[in-house]
């Protein structure tokens, strides 16, 4: 049992600062729109990247570099897009939306930009293939424990912040919060981006 909560604990630090990721997840919370949907794909994706460290797959990410630079770029690119989605969405004429937003996309869509968000940013391989694999090969026998901690760390949490954030819709249903909001997810997004294409 300590090895699953030691499982646990360092994948819900990891996966606990605001990122692009968690950003997206809150601001669906609040909209809500596709909420389980969203929780369940960023869950997923890191149960399957959780379960490749803990099989040994982040030896092969640190055996071949060119694996991490791909994601890097492509992240980049990614977050510069939504960042300016953010901004003209802040300083347009659309972003005063109730909690439940007029402006609802599909779910297709969202799934799609929930994946982008997971699958192209190269921190969440480096925290859970490379970072979590690594540190689950100290638990040799029980390996198959600390890698469960982990991925109930990540149901447990998204979850959490997609549901937690319907407390703060009545804070949202002010366009200017609205507008603040996106201005702020704009700045986190490019900054991200920023850091990805210096490589720090």
């Amino acid at each position: 049992m300590s090895t699953f909560i030691a499982g646990f604990t360092l994948s819900f630090s990891l996966i606990l600062a605001i990122g692009s990721q968690n950003a997206f997840i809150l601001k669906q919370g609040i909209k809500r729109q596709h909420v389980f949907v969203v929780c369940a794909v960023c869950a997923l994706s890191d149960a399957v990247l959780i379960s490749l460290g803990v099989a040994g797959f982040g030896a092969i990410v640190k055996q071949y570099p060119a694996i991490e630079t791909v994601a890097r770029f492509g992240g980049a690119v990614f977050l510069i897009l939504y960042a300016f989605l953010s901004f003209k969405s802040a300083f347009g004429t659309r972003h005063a939306m109730s909690a439940e937003g007029e402006s609802q996309h599909s779910l297709l869509k969202t799934v799609a930009t929930c994946l982008a968000f997971t699958w192209l940013n190269p921190h969440v391989y480096l925290d859970t293939v490379v970072l979590l694999g690594s540190i689950s090969t100290q638990y040799q026998s029980e390996q198959l424990q600390f890698g469960m901690g982990a991925v109930a760390a990540s149901f447990v949490f998204f979850f959490s912040l997609g549901y937690g954030a319907r407390m703060l819709a009545p804070v949202f249903k002010r366009p200017r919060a609205w507008q603040v909001l996106e201005f702020l997810v704009g700045v986190m997004m490019l900054s991200i981006a920023i850091i990805l294409v210096k490589g720090v």
